[in-house]
């Protein structure tokens, strides 16, 4: 799935398909692997109903699109876009019988699913952002910075997509009701994580007092929101803060990182992250 390109659909005309495959001959080891990447001008109707094999990303430049899976149907925007798991039915067409122009992703890799749950994206989601977020024009970038150069062994590719999904963490937001609600209900906590998940002495019950709610209430809005209990997303995001202590200090020790993120011990940081990245600290250093 990542690798080699085939340039023989790229062109230089941005009102023209443009589109990389990224070839399976080349590092099948990295975490995080991109099967294709482009922009579609004139989006045409699709029908899947065995789903996409691979994690796919759809997100509207202009015009319109309805996008449908299992029980809903969403009005795919400028600023919306859709991210999919492997092997769910859907469909998408353009509305109104106007044209749609979009931007696709498709990926996959051993550790996908453990890096978009570490950014807080779970299953199916339909995200809304600001005009003018980064994700906004991170994927026209993307297929720009591929027309520069080759990127034999997939590195860049993988590189970008990683933080691509961690922007779509960042600035994207959840457009679903009850979801939204939630968070704004965690949103004081999530804020007192960020300050605090240094702190290896936090439990469940300081959790629900920072909001004032028993922590069977909390854990209840957490598995709701993110699918995840309280502490499970704590973990989480002691494990994002290190792969950013990782990825821009190269002279900081893995045990001094630990003990900045929360962690009891060397031991105990180095088996979670492992758990979560699918590869050692160290190993996430080198390749990012």
């Amino acid at each position: 799935m990542d690798g080699t390109m085939d340039r023989s659909m790229k062109t230089t005309d941005t009102s023209a398909w443009q589109r990389f495959v990224f070839s399976p001959s080349g590092n099948t080891q990295l975490p995080l692997l991109i099967e294709s990447l482009g922009f579609n001008p004139d989006q045409e109707k699709i029908d899947r109903p065995q789903g996409y094999p691979c994690y796919h990303w759809l997100q509207t430049e202009a015009g319109e699109g309805i996008m449908s899976y299992g029980h809903d149907k969403f009005t795919l925007t400028r600023g919306s876009g859709v991210l999919l798991p492997p092997g769910m039915p859907h469909a998408y067409e353009s509305a109104k019988d106007h044209r749609w122009t979009t931007f696709f992703l498709t990926f996959g890799g051993e550790a996908a699913g453990s890096i978009l749950s570490a950014f807080g994206i779970r299953d199916a989601h339909f995200f809304r952002w600001e005009l003018d977020s980064p994700i906004a024009y991170f994927l026209g970038e993307m297929i720009e910075s591929f027309g520069t150069g080759p990127d034999l062994f997939g590195l860049e590719a993988s590189v970008n997509a990683y933080r691509f999904l961690g922007l779509l963490g960042r600035f994207g937001q959840v457009s679903n009701p009850s979801v939204s609600r939630n968070m704004e209900k965690l949103a004081p906590l999530l804020r007192w994580m960020e300050v605090h998940y240094d702190n290896a002495d936090i439990g469940l019950d300081d959790l629900a007092g920072v909001l004032e709610v028993s922590g069977r209430h909390l854990s209840k809005l957490f598995q709701n929101t993110f699918d995840l209990s309280p502490y499970a997303y704590l973990v989480q995001m002691r494990i994002h803060k290190a792969k950013e202590k990782l990825a821009a200090d190269s002279i900081q020790t893995v045990a001094a990182i630990a003990q900045q993120t929360g962690f009891r011990d060397t031991s105990h940081f180095i088996a979670t992250f492992r758990k979560h990245t699918g590869m050692t600290p160290q190993q996430f250093r080198r390749l990012h």
